[in-house]
């Protein structure tokens, strides 16, 4: 007895582990949080910030601090003739500033008379400075800030790639629900053409029914079969799909259990997942959409590229001095009586080149900002006929479901006329199929509304909702 109990109890476990299998569901927000979390799409649009903060990293380099030596000696049968030795440390500045500590020391029979400094070297401190093309911007300061802006850039346009990653897997989702929702109603269908066929035979045999109407409820069960087969096939495709977005930490992929099904009341919680439920137009600021923020940090970068070409057209005038002493223990000694100076000018008489390479930059910066305009543009008319699609979608939702209901209404009538031999399995075979085209309608309008929602996710680039 009490085996049998057990028996009993593990077989009623086993059921609720079973039936708990079959019923698993697994919603577009869990969807899309595994989409977004493992992808390597994902993963990858995330290393285009990495990328822009190793280029920030290397532009810093350009202003660090150098260390510099630089040693010649030459021996030739016993003689020296020369022994030199420079070392310098030098410190460059964002603007056209470097300032620069150097140690001398050299000697030798051969030695040339202007490198001749005393027995324990020669010490100066100094300045060396860009006072004309290249003060205020230059190569280095350029590349600093161009490097800020793509950093900034970089982040914006990661997020339009993630927001697109998403939108296409939820077209996957969508497209798996819509197969899931036909292969219901064909399954449900098919039950009913076995309950009639059955119904029909049993009629037949005893002599209620003739033979035609076997055959007739014989085919349309087989048709049933057919759809119901042809609708499996789909959702096995439309999981396929779906399981090439999913992927597990470690980098693998993972194919969706048959046990798994969708959220059929995804429709309640669309708007919450896509973080698009107090979405307005009246609320939408263009310019903060990432596309266009990705766009204006492109014309910063540009504006650069043609101010420092700008900066070209001016003359070349660098200039140095430094303080020159033997002892650097003493300050006092550093003074203006000892010293080394430099003065170097540069400027092309024509500036064909310079003014050429300007008119290029302000060529592509117009171009730019025109393509800024047009994508405003374009952005907010796909967001204003998004929301009229949507609310359009509305309308035809309830007109939809009347058109179910009635017809379900028409099916429901004529197989109560049938049961009182005053209608044909014809004729309920006739509602019948209107009635599943009607419920296929409404599941293909249902999938066209979740597109809509999410192309509206896409177009706006929204944040996916945590």
């Amino acid at each position: 007895m009490k085996k049998y109990i057990l028996l009993v109890f593990l077989l009623i476990i086993s059921n609720l582990h079973a039936q708990e299998k079959v019923n698993s569901i697994m919603t577009l927000s869990e969807y899309l949080g595994y989409v977004k979390n493992y992808h390597p799409i994902v993963k990858q649009a995330n290393l285009i910030i990495n990328k822009s903060e190793a280029k920030l990293l290397k532009a810093r380099g350009a202003f660090d601090p150098k260390i510099e030596v630089d040693f010649n000696k030459k021996q030739f049968k016993n003689k020296e003739y020369y022994n030199k030795l420079n070392a310098a440390f030098k410190i460059p500045t964002y603007y056209g500033l470097e300032f620069k500590a150097n140690f001398e020391n050299n000697d030798g029979i051969y030695l040339n008379p202007e490198s001749t400094v005393p027995t324990d070297g020669l010490y100066s401190a100094g300045i060396s400075a860009s006072l004309l093309n290249g003060l205020l911007i230059n190569k280095r300061m350029a590349a600093l800030k161009k490097a800020k802006l793509f950093l900034n850039q970089a982040k914006e346009d990661q997020q339009i790639l993630v927001n697109q990653i998403l939108y296409n897997a939820s077209l996957s989702y969508f497209n798996w629900l819509k197969n899931y929702n036909e292969k219901k109603v064909y399954s449900d269908f098919l039950n009913n053409a076995k309950i009639r066929f059955n119904a029909t035979k049993r009629a037949f045999i005893e002599g209620e029914k003739p033979a035609i109407d076997t055959t007739e409820a014989i085919i349309t069960l087989n048709n049933r079969k057919l759809s119901l087969e042809k609708a499996r096939i789909k959702l096995i495709k439309s999981s396929l799909e779906l399981s090439t977005f999913l992927w597990l930490n470690n980098n693998t992929p993972v194919e969706l259990k048959e046990h798994i099904i969708p959220d059929v009341n995804t429709l309640n919680s669309i708007d919450t997942t896509f973080n698009i439920a107090l979405f307005n137009n009246a609320n939408f600021d263009i310019n903060k959409h990432p596309k266009i923020k990705s766009l204006g940090f492109k014309i910063q970068s540009l504006n650069i590229d043609k101010n420092l070409i700008k900066n070209n057209l001016l003359p070349k005038l660098d200039v140095q001095y430094n303080f020159l002493t033997q002892n650097i223990n003493k300050i006092n000694t550093l003074n203006i009586q000892n010293y080394k100076a430099g003065i170097n000018f540069k400027l092309p008489l024509f500036l064909r080149k310079q003014r050429g390479d300007l008119k290029l930059a302000k060529i592509k910066l117009q171009d730019k900002e025109f393509e800024n305009e047009i994508v405003k543009i374009t952005i907010k008319n796909k967001v204003k006929a998004i929301q009229q699609e949507l609310r359009s979608f509305v309308y035809q939702n309830e007109l939809t479901t009347t058109i179910v209901k009635d017809y379900d209404t028409l099916l429901k009538a004529e197989n109560r006329k049938l049961f009182l031999g005053e209608s044909s399995l014809f004729l309920v075979n006739y509602r019948e199929v209107k009635l599943i085209g009607a419920k296929l309608k409404a599941i293909d309008l249902e999938n066209s509304y979740y597109k809509t929602k999410a192309n509206l996710f896409k177009t706006a680039v929204i944040l996916l909702a945590e």
